[in-house]
């Protein structure tokens, strides 16, 4: 086994805001991948339109930039626990880890999450502190907190022994010292050069390179990326692909890419420990191993966690199908969705018993809403049921999946949420106060008791509340939570809101339309402070006299209507409604439209 000094493969790994995408920004940077006159923009690994509206990473993204003659190979992944498929699949690539940690927050569930995964696969952690410039920054505490999880963990004593940098992405400085204000990110690089292990491998071993992502070009088609892990790739080269099945088929390299600062350069060849790009293999799917057609070896992959919520892809059925989107039928939602599970590998389709119905499994809610939102956008039309936790049976004892969730809240709105949270099923495991006048809870609770919360925590916190929750594990069954005591406010009729009909109707609950917006039958139209739907009339004109009286005739006043996005639409609805995915629109209905149906239906249930 021989080591290549001169190459360095990375992740950085974090809690959701921590600063990844900012730190890998000024990494770019700093070593020079961008001219000095060219503009830039923030975040500049975030290049999917959804990524750049909701400020978040959703897709691991490979870079590489060069420091004193070392080529880094460095990968951005996501913070949000829901795309934890994503981080678990790319530690296969690299040495190292660079576990970022904001120094105010401190460790989070994320970073618990992330930290297991890499030390079970044996990386080597480099700690850095980002955000040491942040107002009640506590670096001192905060590796105090990192080392009580890396021993929680069970990490050995190699992974104990971690060096720590301290840094500030957002200035583009870091520090081996949290009291000195470093000039660059000098350290941060010599920190990795010095503690992330150079890769090993055998130059003279037949080829073994095995894929960890998939990647798309319409000009190129599929094209895999993964690592080198024994012996050199060549352009053009014969190899034999191993399929996940045990299968083997014959296939040709037929261009070979390397990554050099945000772009793909073609290469000619390629060693172990080198991360690449391979195009011209129509069937390559992640998890499968290229290998020299004289020593076919496969590498085993690592085990992508199971998904613990489910929702139902149905065919639109309203009276406003077919309207807004290109792609209605079932045959084109199926084909959407089993593409996607070809790179989203913690995503589960499953065919049901109706031939309209697709059940969808995923890690969260954000995890399938990101799908619901990238389907609408690509012109297709469908409606989603309420997101429903995967029950197990473990030693004949029903489970459900419990969260581990951590709420950080201003002292004087502890009680309204330890109310809420009780009524879920949570319980508390850890309790205390920050200098700052806020309090820190952590909870365990089940994935049900989580679903339509946040809004209800927005309010009773005043919108001063944080809270994050990551998967934590199967536990017996903690019985029925009700999640929702409002009822919904049902439209009476087809037609076009009016605001005479509005205004009657908001005197009822809070709408979700405004004056001029098509409704039908059965559409939900706003939310009921009481339990049990109301039907109301918005479509209603005012009857026309010659009479006038006097203070009849005076403008209508509305209130303004409560716009809903698509993951508070999934929040909100109950087990007999459905919300309606168009590319212009989002509705919510009742799964039954009729009123007359849907009583019948109620009666017959008593």
């Amino acid at each position: 086994m021989s080591k290549r000094e001169n190459l360095r493969n990375v992740a950085i790994i974090a809690h959701v805001d921590h600063g990844k995408t900012t730190l890998v920004d000024q990494l770019l940077k700093q070593s020079g991948v961008f001219r000095e006159n060219e503009e830039v923009n923030e975040r500049v690994m975030d290049s999917n339109d959804l990524e750049r509206e909701r400020g978040i990473t959703i897709l691991s993204k490979n870079t590489a930039v060069m420091y004193n003659g070392t080529k880094i190979n460095i990968v951005d992944t996501p913070g949000h626990a829901d795309f934890g498929g994503e981080v678990e699949r790319i530690l296969m690539m690299v040495d190292g880890v660079v576990l970022l940690v904001d120094a105010f927050e401190g460790c989070m569930p994320q970073t618990r999450f992330v930290l297991k995964k890499a030390l079970g696969l044996g990386k080597k952690p480099l700690v850095v502190l980002n955000k040491i410039d942040r107002p009640g920054a506590r670096p001192e505490e905060v590796v105090d907190e990192v080392l009580d999880l890396f021993i929680e963990l069970g990490a050995d004593e190699d992974q104990l022994d971690f060096p720590v940098v301290y840094a500030s992405a957002k200035d583009g400085y870091a520090s081996d010292d949290p009291s000195v204000k470093g000039e660059d990110m000098t350290p941060l690089f010599d920190a990795i050069i010095n503690e992330i292990p150079a890769p090993e491998g055998d130059p003279d071993g037949g080829l073994q390179l095995l894929l960890s992502n998939i990647d798309y070009d319409r000009f190129i088609g599929r094209i895999g990326v993964g690592r080198v892990e024994r012996g050199s790739v060549k352009n053009g080269q014969q190899a034999v692909l191993c399929h996940s099945d045990g299968t083997t088929t014959n296939v040709k390299v037929a261009k070979l890419y390397q990554f050099e600062g945000l772009k793909r350069v073609e290469s000619e060849t390629a060693e172990y420990g080198d991360i690449v790009c391979v195009s011209g293999i129509g069937d390559i799917n992640i998890g499968e191993t290229l290998c020299d057609p004289e020593n076919i070896d496969p590498l085993p992959f690592v085990k992508i966690d199971e998904p613990t919520v489910s929702m139902n892809f149905i065919v639109n059925n309203s009276p406003f199908a077919g309207q807004d989107g290109k792609y209605v039928t079932s045959r084109n939602i199926r084909d959407r969705l089993f593409r996607e599970i070809e790179t989203n590998i913690a995503l589960r389709v499953e065919e049901t018993d109706s031939a309209d119905t697709f059940k969808v499994s995923g890690r969260g809610e954000l995890h399938l809403s990101i799908l619901i939102e990238t389907m609408r956008r690509e012109n297709y039309e469908f409606q989603v049921s309420r997101p429903q936790v995967i029950t197990k049976t473990i030693d004949g004892v029903l489970c459900e999946p419990i969260e581990y969730l951590m709420i950080e809240v201003p002292d004087n709105y502890v009680g309204a949420v330890m109310e809420k949270l009780g009524s879920r099923k949570a319980e508390l495991v850890n309790m205390g106060t920050r200098d700052s006048g806020v309090t820190h809870i952590e909870f365990k609770i089940p994935s049900r008791g989580l679903m339509g919360y946040r809004p209800e925590f927005l309010t009773d916190t005043n919108g001063n509340g944080i809270m994050n929750h990551v998967f934590d594990s199967y536990e017996p069954y903690k019985g029925e939570i009700i999640t929702r005591h409002q009822g919904s406010l049902v439209a009476f009729e087809t037609g076009d809101s009016v605001a005479y009909g509005l205004f009657q109707a908001q005197d009822r609950g809070r709408l979700f339309i405004g004056p001029g917006v098509p409704v039908y039958e059965g559409m939900i139209v706003g939310e009921s402070p009481k339990a049990g739907d109301i039907v109301v009339n918005v479509c209603k004109k005012k009857h026309i006299t010659n009479t006038r009286a006097s203070g009849s005739d005076d403008a209508l006043k509305l209130t303004p209507p409560t716009i809903l996005s698509l993951e508070q639409c999934l929040e909100f609805i109950a087990d007999d409604e459905l919300v309606e995915v168009t590319p212009n629109n989002i509705r919510m209905r009742k799964t039954i439209l009729s009123k007359e149906q849907r009583m019948k239906k109620q009666f017959r249930k008593k």
